[in-house]
């Protein structure tokens, strides 16, 4: 029977998991507010892996979280090598995700715009 995902993507969901564990015990929170890892990007020989992130009520700038991250990032892969199994461990990039900023302005323009036109019912 074949299996579901390839290893390729169960070691991204486990980098993925492990991670988020990591910077919520590791990492000041308090300073960027809630931090999402959003996505893993692995590359095809599982030695570079970048890390999709964003933050929710962060009151510092977006760049700022970012080189933070990847300041600590060394600290992460090193945690990440003693529960992953595979020969190698990945070097590790964060990357801010502004998708969800996006689509927050995309439904906030949709919504402005249905508000001053509003729909004239048929008669």
């Amino acid at each position: 029977m074949p299996k579901e995902f390839g290893r390729h993507q169960r070691v991204a969901q486990f980098i993925k998991e492990e991670l988020s564990v990591l910077v919520q015990r590791d990492f000041p929170l308090n300073q960027y507010g809630m931090i999402t890892l959003v996505d893993v990007d692995l590359s095809p020989d599982l030695k570079n892996a970048t890390i999709h992130v964003t933050a929710l009520n962060n009151n510092k700038p977006k760049e700022d979280l970012v080189a933070d991250m990847n300041d600590q990032a060394s600290h992460f892969r090193h945690e990440l090598s003693k529960m992953l199994t595979t020969r190698g461990v990945p070097t590790i990039r964060f990357k801010y995700d502004e998708s969800i900023e996006r689509a927050q302005r995309l439904t906030d323009l949709i919504n402005s715009v249905s508000q001053t036109n509003p729909e004239k019912p048929d008669e």
